[in-house]
């Protein structure tokens, strides 16, 4: 059998495998959005969509397709620290072709799994262009933690959160349980690590590309630059909205919002839902009353976000199609 028929049965066979999986996603993803359309008064949710203007939607759009070529650019930078340089037009469509997959398949890795193996498959090296992926999107969760926590800190010091004096003990907090899977992961990680000689060999091998393309000179900074732009487009989106919206008034009012919009991007990392859809629309009925601000405006600027990043991801279904025409 040839590669190229070897590869379109496993496909067909990962598919029909995961089709189960795909549609409990599907059907988590609808009981979280009623659960939160219950939580809210719908007829308020409606008036808060509609204050959005039209410039702010553009805005947001022009913002989403520019998280695209930054993205494109820090995962070109990684390969290329790993010996598997890849020309900057081809990583944004690889990019493109990646986010439009996340978009419509469950868990939001599925484009990226395509991606490592179809820069694997050109540069010959399958191992180093999976790393190359996973710490390319690594170091953006690095820094989306960094930020994270810098907003979480401020809204507690600052007592914008109500009730949140025992924050990281309580266990009905959102904090409590983030450090606690925290914890749980990183004890299930070396156990795996300390069972297996193989996988002992692998982290190995690991460590060394995270050192060469996280942890050495000059990778470090740009790295950490390069995901900060990218974050921050991410959060500039979110505040174009809610200032279209008329929700930022002052500059505590950005940094509450922004602050707040930081967790929602972490939400959407739990791979439980369509591309974040309901998860982020929870944590925006439970954050924005922490705060003292209406939950109707918290899922009005998580729905239009997660609507404008699907649009602004639509380019990469010409590529996906374009990829079948030669492929064919």
């Amino acid at each position: 059998m040839s590669s190229g028929r070897a590869w379109s049965a496993a496909s067909m066979s990962f598919l029909s495998n995961t089709g189960f999986g795909i549609a409990l996603k599907w059907l988590t993803t609808a009981l979280i959005i009623v659960a939160v359309l219950l939580f809210v008064e719908v007829e308020k949710l409606l008036g808060e969509l509609t204050r959005i203007p039209p410039v702010a939607l553009i805005t947001g759009l022009v913002l989403g397709v520019g998280q695209v070529f930054l993205s494109a650019w820090r995962w070109r930078y990684t390969a290329a620290l790993l010996g598997i340089p890849i020309p900057y037009r081809q990583a944004v469509r690889e990019y493109y072709l990646a986010s439009f997959t996340n978009q419509v398949l469950p868990g939001g890795v599925l484009g990226d799994v395509n991606r490592a193996f179809r820069h694997g498959a050109d540069s010959k090296n399958r191992l180093a262009a999976a790393h190359g992926v996973a710490i390319e999107r690594l170091s953006g969760q690095i820094v989306l933690a960094g930020v994270v926590v810098t907003g979480l800190s401020w809204l507690i010091v600052t007592g914008r959160f109500e009730g949140t004096d025992s924050m990281g003990s309580d266990p009905r907090s959102p904090l409590f349980w983030l450090l606690s899977g925290a914890a749980v992961l990183v004890l299930l990680v070396w156990f795996f690590t300390q069972r297996s000689r193989r996988i002992s060999t692998y982290f190995a091998t690991l460590r060394g590309d995270l050192k060469r393309t996280l942890a050495s000179w000059p990778a470090l900074p740009w790295q950490l630059l390069s995901s900060l732009l990218v974050v921050a487009s991410y959060l500039a989106v979110f505040l174009v909205l809610a200032k279209g919206a008329g929700y930022l008034t002052d500059l505590t009012s950005v940094g509450v919002v922004a602050a707040l919009c930081s967790l929602l991007l972490l939400s959407m990392v739990i791979p439980f839902t369509m591309s974040g859809w309901g998860i982020r629309e929870g944590a925006a009925v439970i954050l924005w009353p922490m705060v003292g601000l209406p939950a109707e405006q918290g899922v009005a600027l998580s729905v239009v976000y997660g609507a404008l990043i699907f649009v602004s991801s639509l380019p990469g279904g010409l590529f996906l199609f374009s990829s079948r025409a030669r492929q064919r």
